[in-house]
């Protein structure tokens, strides 16, 4: 029976959610599996990958061949490396102390990484909030300036209708005196 270890979907429309199993190649990609091996959440930044690392290798070391997406995420988790260390022990190249040392410092390394890459992550989200802030305190700096503006202007004109309220007989009577005085010129013209 050819195995494979491949992802299954689960989660809803638009929000994958993953499955890492081994499963015979004929049966269904979401049907039914031989062990469940882990999980993988794409939807998180960084994805969130948890693996049953020993599991895997006895699935690649009894001939299970991983999917393109399987390979990627099992190799990322440290899976394949333990895979080739342990073939380097059968063979005889090094011992199963010195396997293990190299594989928990390879995975140091890479929690580092995943670390450095969330801390990242998290100065960027800081930062992005900090310009919107420094954005809307400056529109808000604007608004409370032009309202300050728009008030002095009120009350300048309050001012100025004040004093032409009082002035208003006067300037009245002599555009009225103004306008007689234009229409006695025309009819002046037309008469003479």
């Amino acid at each position: 029976m050819p195995v494979k270890l491949r992802l299954q979907r689960h989660g809803k429309k638009g929000k994958p959610f993953f499955w890492i199993v081994a499963a015979d190649a004929r049966s269904k990609r979401d049907g039914k599996f031989l062990d469940k091996l882990g999980i993988y959440n794409p939807n998180t930044n960084p994805a969130t990958i948890e693996l049953d690392v020993d599991g895997a290798v006895k699935w690649l070391e009894n001939g299970a061949q991983p999917t393109d997406t399987a390979r990627a995420i099992l190799s990322y988790k440290g899976a394949l490396l333990k895979k080739h260390l342990a073939g380097g022990v059968k063979k005889g190249a090094l011992t199963e102390e010195e396997a293990e040392k190299k594989f928990e410092a390879w995975l140091e390394e890479k929690d580092a990484k995943i670390a450095a890459k969330k801390d990242n992550l998290t100065k960027e989200q800081q930062e992005a909030r900090k310009k919107a802030l420094d954005a809307e305190k400056e529109v808000n700096a604007k608004r409370e300036a032009e309202a300050k503006e728009a008030e002095a202007a009120a009350a300048a004109e309050a001012e100025g209708a004040a004093v032409t309220e009082e002035g208003e007989p006067e300037a009245n009577v002599e555009k009225e005196v103004d306008q007689e005085t234009a229409e006695e010129a025309k009819t002046e013209e037309k008469k003479g």
